[in-house]
């Protein structure tokens, strides 16, 4: 994770159209140092927040927004129930999130998680805050995954069938 220099602040900034809440750092970036994913604090004014990376890429996010329109994401879920080894690397990915997850807490907000009785919803939910770990939530947050980490079936997918990756090299 990158921690962003004043500079890629006002670019976020610029990207979101507001100020991030509970910005960590830059958990993707361009080689020109555009940040593409943030990564996110699990606890949020005492609320949890659906997701640890999110996009924050304007063309990015406008690729996906046209693939989900286009149906991509009822696509993709009848994949997860028609093939099998699809499924079960998505399903590794939801669990290998949420430990990421858990891992990249501090202590004073897993302490806190616990306090607030969120300890099991953060447990059961997956990439992009889902609970139904057969379905998927929103492409935004399995790309962001995906360029975050390297490891996400969906993201990965994606890539090599609509070449999002060709738009970073413009940013």
């Amino acid at each position: 994770m990158i921690q962003p220099t004043p500079e890629q602040l006002e670019i976020i900034e610029r990207q979101l159209g507001r100020k991030p809440r509970g910005l960590v750092g830059i958990a993707a970036q361009t080689e020109s140092g555009i940040p593409l994913v943030l990564q996110m604090r699990s606890l949020v004014e005492d609320k949890p927040f659906p997701t640890l990376y999110w996009l924050c890429s304007k063309d990015l996010y406008q690729a996906i927004a046209e693939l989900e329109t286009a149906g991509l994401v009822k696509q993709l879920e009848q994949r997860l129930q028609d093939e099998e080894e699809f499924r079960q690397a998505f399903l590794k990915n939801q669990r290998d999130y949420v430990a990421k997850r858990w891992a990249a807490m501090p202590q004073d907000d897993i302490d806190r998680i616990e306090a607030l009785g969120f300890t099991d919803l953060f447990h059961k939910y997956g990439i992009g805050g889902i609970a139904q770990w057969d379905k998927i939530r929103c492409l935004h947050m399995q790309y962001a995954h995906y360029l975050a980490d390297g490891e996400n079936v969906v993201g990965q997918f994606i890539d090599s069938e609509y070449s999002l990756s060709d738009l970073l090299i413009t940013q």
